[in-house]
């Protein structure tokens, strides 16, 4: 049997509707849960049933260098002013080899920027400033 790697979590983009910007540092907290609901029959007194509650997707978190952009903090300002943008997108991993070929994509449905935190500066430094975006999204699937 061929061995076969994984895929190396540094070659990825994310793409939102309506919004392209260049690559980012992170991409992270994307997933999904079924809650448990648990449920106790009267006749049994050891031991509790666990039945399918509802599924959860947790925030999305994008950090990536500050630029003369304001695409995605625009995106965020919408929502603070009680006009929620919501878009679709993707979170995609690249071929190494060649980065034009995706090789796993995970859809996100119906997100915004729920929060927005900007870069912490140090004098002493030499980092890159980074923002830091959280994006809430009401479906998230993985379909390559």
């Amino acid at each position: 049997m061929a061995r076969v790697d994984p895929y190396k979590n540094y070659r990825f983009k994310v793409e939102i509707q309506g919004i392209i910007e260049a690559g980012f540092a992170e991409c992270s907290g994307f997933g999904s849960e079924v809650q448990v609901v648990e449920y106790r029959e009267g006749g049994d007194v050891t031991t509790a049933r666990k039945l399918p509650g509802m599924a959860k997707f947790p925030d999305i978190t994008l950090k990536w260098g500050v630029t003369d952009s304001l695409k995605l903090y625009n995106w965020h300002l919408d929502a603070v002013n009680g006009n929620v943008q919501r878009q679709n997108g993707s979170i995609v991993i690249l071929d190494e080899a060649d980065p034009s070929q995706e090789k796993a994509r995970w859809n996100f449905i119906n997100a915004w920027a729920s929060k927005y935190v900007g870069p912490s500066f140090n004098a002493k430094g030499n980092d890159v400033a980074i923002d830091t975006f959280t994006i809430v999204c009401e479906r998230l699937e993985r379909v390559k």
